[in-house]
């Protein structure tokens, strides 16, 4: 059955992820084509240093004219990428999923399946995680913190398996570079109100490459910005809100 609720940007977020892009890339489009009549498919090559450029080079002409590559001279972090990638897709509906190939592209249909005219948000929860066991550990341990300390109701937040109205990301303001762009998106989209659906989906091991986010400095850097963005979304932000509505009060009552 063919995706009734409008059209669709596919976006993969890419550093040093050579080998595993052609297979994606080539799930992508046979997914999308069954059950899409119009897509586009996007992927941010965020600084990649090993043969990521000509994988994608030679995936773009083969591919064209529904395939699109944006290059960082530099490598921006995870934030950086998924910021790029929100602001090139200009179908109705943004799905996207991590370049390494740890989730299976093919489940996009699973999250299709769910919109209705309410749903802002369909947000994949990892059905099992297919990881080193200190990896679960932390990212268990990130996942209870985060939700707890921002108050989002959403399981798993660090499942990078979403699918969202465009016109709610042209609504929101996202700032993050790092890994905590994931809170800062989710905390962001359930403040509009929107509908959320959760859809389990399956997620493998990692056969290429090393995960940036475990890594001392992106950690350190992560925890840094994880500070700073509870300070402008649970601290500073409500305090706002309240000068503004009295304000608004004084207005009323002169």
């Amino acid at each position: 059955m063919k995706f009734a609720s409008g059209s669709v940007s596919v976006f993969f977020p890419a550093y040093n992820d050579a080998p595993s892009l052609p297979g994606l890339i080539a799930k992508a489009f046979a997914t999308l084509e069954q059950h899409v009549d119009d897509f586009e498919v996007i992927v941010v090559n965020d600084g990649s240093f090993d043969d990521t450029g000509e994988v994608l080079a030679r995936l773009e002409r083969q591919y064209s004219p529904r395939m699109k590559v944006v290059t960082h001279a530099e490598n921006r972090g995870y934030g950086g990428a998924l910021r790029t990638g929100f602001a090139t897709s200009t179908r109705d509906w943004v799905f996207y999923t991590d370049g390494d190939s740890q989730y299976d592209v093919g489940e996009l249909q699973k999250l299709l399946d769910t919109v209705r005219p309410d749903v802002g948000l369909v947000n994949g929860y990892k059905l099992e995680r297919n990881d080193p066991w200190h990896r679960i550990f932390i990212g268990k341990t990130y996942n209870a913190f985060a939700r707890a300390l921002f108050r989002i109701s959403l399981r798993d937040i660090d499942c990078d398996f979403r699918l969202i109205r465009r016109e709610l990301l042209e609504a929101i303001d996202l700032t993050s570079t790092s890994g905590t762009i994931c809170v800062e998106l989710v905390r962001k989209l359930e403040l509009t109100g929107c509908g959320v659906v959760e859809v389990g989906v399956h997620h493998y091991p990692r056969l290429y490459g090393r995960s940036q986010f475990f890594r001392l400095k992106s950690l350190a850097t992560t925890f840094a910005q994880l500070l700073g963005l509870y300070w402008r979304l649970v601290i500073f932000a409500p305090a706002r809100d309240r000068v503004r509505r009295f304000r608004a009060a004084v207005v009323r009552t002169q």
